[in-house]
């Protein structure tokens, strides 16, 4: 399949004329479905599923697992059928730890001459050969009034100005990408294009804008957090904690095993409940921030070191991924954080029946991704 930087961050102008299409985000504990259509200009949700990957690995739901491509190959299918998609045009995201992004400090020269001279930067930071990766760059606009690539700005539109040039470097392994081909073939889906996940979770959850936004996905195993400007992703840090650390310390602080921990995590939080005493309450609340306050204060350091470094706030945070659906987070996060905060609602973007408002906003997070892919495949080429 071919690669290009409009497959991975460009948005596509033309819309989709094959009708329902689906958006496949392989996570490490799960894999969520969303199948979307056009109506009158509207993202209409036609069906949606996630499904744990713990089990086909024979451990915990809610644990991250790294399986063979045949057995994600299965869970697709499974997911697939039990959601009920029809659609075979779909767009699949490509994990951030699987990928390559960062910003090149490079001089003023034409987009002729950065042609030869991005893969040879590119190997500073590429820890194998250029040739086994698909490797490709987008010209960062220093002007508020010229587009990112959000907005479908081509690489020649773009002027050069002052001393030098700032581009954006993205980078797949291309057996990654030929891995996740084999999945699609073997579930007998289209992908339209292959996608790193950060780009679809900033199509579904924020909107366009100038000033610079801080995205946080919290995960099952770690936390990707990225600094955002005018779609370009200007900074990223990883933290290797997440949901799945939350559930452990939880299961140790209460002596449970991690099934009940990760089903209380989910329906409580940081929540009080009446099952629970006054004492179990703040047993179960304090094991949960054991591992949120380590995340927030990352976050808050990012926040510190992007102002520092680039004279300017972030205006913005935003949480996605599963961990953000915790119960209790958005008002921890809102006294925690230095900025304003905001879960991610996805779902918000699509048409759905009225009835489903409150289910969807509470799981919409986990399916930032999910939903991101399919909106892209149904403006796609």
């Amino acid at each position: 399949m071919a690669f290009s930087l409009k497959s991975i961050v460009g948005a596509f102008s033309r819309g989709n004329k094959g009708g329902s299409v689906i958006g496949i985000d392989i996570g490490t504990s799960s894999i969520k479905v969303v199948q979307l259509r056009l109506a009158k200009g509207a993202a209409v949700l036609e069906t949606y599923g996630e499904i744990a990957l713990g089990p086909y690995a024979k451990i915990s739901i809610g644990k991250a697992v790294k399986l063979p491509p045949e057995k994600i190959a299965e869970a697709v299918n499974d997911v697939i059928r039990e959601a009920s998609v029809t659609a075979k045009n779909s767009g699949i995201s490509i994990p951030f730890s699987s990928s390559l992004i960062t910003v090149l400090d490079l001089p003023k020269v034409s987009n002729e001459q950065l042609k030869q001279i991005v893969p040879i930067e590119a190997r500073k930071y590429i820890p194998i050969p250029v040739s086994e990766v698909a490797l490709d760059w987008f010209v960062i606009p220093k002007d508020d009034s010229i587009k990112g690539p959000f907005d479908d700005t081509t690489k020649d539109k773009i002027p050069l100005q002052g001393k030098g040039q700032e581009v954006l470097l993205v980078a797949i392994h291309k057996d990654i990408v030929h891995s996740y081909q084999q999945i699609a073939n073997a579930c007998n889906i289209t992908p339209g294009f292959f996608e790193i996940e950060i780009f679809s979770a900033i199509r579904s959850s924020i909107g366009s804008g100038l000033a610079p936004l801080l995205f946080v996905d919290i995960g099952a195993s770690t936390t990707k957090i990225y600094v955002v400007e005018r779609g370009v992703v200007r900074l990223t840090h990883l933290l290797t904690m997440g949901g799945q650390q939350m559930t452990e310390t939880l299961a140790r602080s209460m002596s449970w095993d991690f099934e009940k921990a990760e089903r209380v995590k989910r329906e409580r939080g940081l929540l009080d409940s009446k099952s629970y005493s006054l004492e179990e309450n703040q047993h179960i609340k304090e094991a949960l921030l054991f591992t949120i306050t380590r995340i927030f204060s990352e976050i808050n350091r990012v926040l510190v070191t992007f102002s520092q470094r680039h004279n300017k706030n972030v205006a913005h945070v935003y949480l996605s991924g599963g961990g953000a659906s915790l119960p209790g987070l958005a008002d921890m996060a809102k006294t925690a954080l230095s900025s304003d905060v905001t879960i991610a609602d996805p779902f918000g973007k699509t048409e759905a029946p009225a009835f489903m408002a409150g289910v969807l906003h509470g799981i919409g997070p986990g399916f930032a991704v999910a939903i991101g892919l399919a909106m892209r495949v149904l403006h796609g080429e």
